[in-house]
């Protein structure tokens, strides 16, 4: 088990996230950090977590002086090209429709942060995922639901229908969810 005395604090609006860490049995706070989570051209998806976990770290600095900040952020990626959140009903119905199917990539970068001694690590886990093939209904009634909207890739692999459309997956269940649980537990031990 995870112990410290330091205060941690959790910097996203994730309610995956939360559940997550509360499931290791650390307690913390959580709060958000609102940053633009521009996509680059031509950006190496390992590279664009990173940066957007560094920055939402930068940002969740300056709202506290002490403990341990961990940041995250998770996207999806289809034949090299990044896939974000779905702005509305017919990006979600577009982006599932494509991933029907095929297999994809979910890569999150995350950053543990110890303000009291400095040191940080910035990591980030890549996860295949393969859909079946879905139906033109099952995607509708899905996107009634709401859920695809608040994630990357318009799906939720936990908790909710969108479990049933993945055929298997390679590599951490976990990361697919928003927190490669095994990689940022070893990170927070590291800079104890």
């Amino acid at each position: 088990m995870f112990k410290t005395n330091l205060q941690i604090y959790l910097a996203s609006k994730s309610p995956r996230r939360r559940k997550l860490l509360k499931q290791l049995g650390i307690s913390f706070r959580s709060f958000s950090v609102d940053i633009n989570e521009e996509v680059l051209d031509g950006e190496h998806p390992i590279k664009t977590v990173r940066r957007l976990a560094l920055h939402k770290s930068e940002l969740a600095s300056l709202k506290v002086r002490n403990g341990i900040i961990i940041t995250a952020d998770t996207i999806v990626v289809l034949n090299k090209e990044i896939i974000g959140k779905p702005k509305n009903e017919k990006g979600a119905y577009k982006i599932l429709s494509r991933l029907s199917g095929k297999t994809h990539l979910v890569f999150t970068g995350f950053v543990v942060k110890n303000l009291m001694n400095g040191k940080s690590i910035v990591d980030y886990e890549r996860t295949k995922v393969s859909f079946r093939e879905l139906t033109s209904k099952e995607i509708h009634d899905y996107i009634k639901t709401g859920s695809p909207m608040d994630k990357a890739g318009a799906y939720g692999i936990q908790d909710d229908f969108g479990a049933v459309f993945v055929e298997k997956i390679d590599g951490c269940y976990y990361n697919v969810v928003g927190l490669p649980l095994a990689k940022l537990y070893r990170s927070l031990m590291e800079i104890l």
